[in-house]
């Protein structure tokens, strides 16, 4: 079983949470409305998401990944783990 940690935000340098970002918002499937926008528009969209907590950052120790969520799917897979 997975063993996921949340990271705050701003632990992150802001070098490295860009990066992530942009990492997340270039990944195939990601949708971000009819009209096309910019890598860095998508980038500031995801940042103000997380800041306001809609999203959260987590860490898979086991895979060494990390992922974007929604803040109620990560708050339910966090609780999950919790319960195991």
């Amino acid at each position: 079983m997975a063993a996921f940690v949340k990271v705050p935000a701003e632990r992150v340098p802001e070098k490295q949470l860009h990066a992530l970002l942009e990492e997340f918002a270039s990944r195939d499937g990601t949708d971000y409305g009819a009209r096309e926008t910019t890598m860095e528009e998508r980038v500031k969209r995801l940042l103000a998401q997380l800041r306001a907590e809609k999203i959260q950052l987590l860490f898979d120790v086991d895979s060494e990944q990390w992922d974007l969520l929604a803040a109620d799917d990560a708050r339910r897979l966090l609780d999950g783990a919790a319960e195991s």
